[in-house]
């Protein structure tokens, strides 16, 4: 499933077979998976939990999750389970001592993402807005042991124009932490871009162009190398 702009009425699915379309992409060369439980994000806690593990059950390839992760027992658990990466959001906002403390318990496990509307920070599975800005919050997670910083600009998220090449880049020019871009990838030039812009984007982060065959998967996997 795929939300435009974060919106769950704007909801499209794509394939009722998690496992499955997560073997495609394994067999497709990709070297990581990034999965949102969606409606985890909203509800506060896992809400798809056969779905992940059916996942975890069908590809080798690293898994990063997000969305309703918010205490230590949701977290651990997930590791302990076989995700690779948590990815913390509307936490890391609420309570950024504490993402900083299971970070430095489980370095290089947690990704902090970051979603943001007009600039400023996003949470509760973007339903709210914050007056925190991006950069702010990502500095706070400095020497944290923090994997990555997920960045999502929700405006563009699954509507396809493209990435923000510029608020990503200039994130990635403002702290030591690694750089996940995400949102609004139209074609494998928005890679292109991303990876001419800035050398601490770490990564992108593709969805719906993958779904809909706006980028294959070998020219994305080409470009970004």
């Amino acid at each position: 499933m795929r939300l435009r702009q974060g919106d769950m009425d704007r909801a499209t699915v794509f394939n009722d077979d998690p496992a499955a379309q997560a073997l495609s992409f394994e067999r497709a060369g990709f070297e990581w998976l990034h999965l949102v439980d969606l409606n985890g994000a909203f509800e506060g806690r896992s809400a798809n939990t056969p779905a992940i593990r059916s996942i975890l059950s069908a590809i080798t390839i690293p898994v990063q999750l997000g969305g309703g992760l918010r205490d230590r027992a949701g977290i651990e658990n997930w590791l302990e389970a076989g995700i690779t990466r948590v990815i913390l959001g509307t936490v890391a906002v609420r309570d950024p001592e504490f993402v900083r403390e299971i970070a430095k318990t489980h370095p290089r496990k947690i990704a902090v993402g970051i979603d943001a509307r007009d600039g400023k920070v996003a949470v509760e599975g973007w339903a709210e807005a914050s007056t925190l800005d991006v950069t702010e919050l990502a500095k706070r997670f400095e020497d944290a042991g923090v994997a990555a910083i997920i960045f999502t600009d929700i405006q563009r998220d699954g509507m396809l124009q493209g990435v923000n090449v510029e608020a990503t880049a200039a994130l990635a020019g403002a702290i030591s932490i690694p750089v996940i871009a995400s949102g609004g990838v139209n074609g494998v030039g928005d890679v292109e871009k991303l990876r001419s812009a800035n050398a601490d984007i770490a990564g992108v982060v593709i969805g719906r162009a993958l779904y809909d065959g706006r980028v294959e998967p070998g020219e994305a996997l080409s470009a970004a190398s």
